[in-house]
């Protein structure tokens, strides 16, 4: 399948998505609490301490961490196969973790990344955002910047190499 394909087809099931800043906001999830009715807000401090450090390790020992919805080869959402079109046209290699077989991981993972939806994404550990994140930062070329930054070059690195005009040195 050729590059611009799949760039293609990405934007077609993405093209629903509002493009946001491309900074990430930061959900709360509020509960009602059945013993007084009161209003609670769940933070990342309610997460089991030891399926914490299994979250912990996984997203840390990977330069990307991606919990989605379904396998790398058979998603079972279009935002999580937009995410997966979009590593693999920019030729990353990831780990994932199908959040569909584990209730318990689903229910951590909003706490855990304070964000209510999947996929969700990781970089060294750190928590990017969700598929609007992401083809927000591929659309702007920033996608290729901060993947250099955790020490991946970007295939598209090389199409955007070959297709900016070289200035001759003096």
């Amino acid at each position: 399948m050729s590059s611009s394909f799949l760039f293609r087809r990405v934007i077609q099931q993405c093209s629903s998505v509002r493009p946001l800043n491309l900074i990430s906001t930061r959900f709360t999830s509020t509960t009602l609490s059945p013993s007084d009715n009161k209003t609670t807000t769940e933070s990342p401090s309610t997460v089991d301490p030891q399926f914490k450090k299994k979250i912990d390790d996984f997203v840390k020992s990977n330069k990307i961490a991606i919990f989605i919805k379904g396998e790398p080869g058979a998603p079972r959402c279009g935002f999580s196969n937009a995410v997966l079109q979009i590593l693999n046209l920019h030729g990353c290699d990831f780990k994932s973790k199908n959040i569909l077989e584990d209730e318990q991981l689903r229910t951590t993972m909003k706490n855990y990344s304070n964000w209510p939806t999947f996929p969700q994404v990781y970089f060294d550990g750190e928590f990017i955002g969700g598929c609007d994140i992401l083809l927000g930062m591929h659309q702007s070329g920033e996608l290729v910047d901060e993947l250099k930054k955790i020490g991946i070059r970007s295939k598209l690195s090389d199409v955007n190499d070959k297709n900016t005009p070289s200035t001759p040195s003096s």
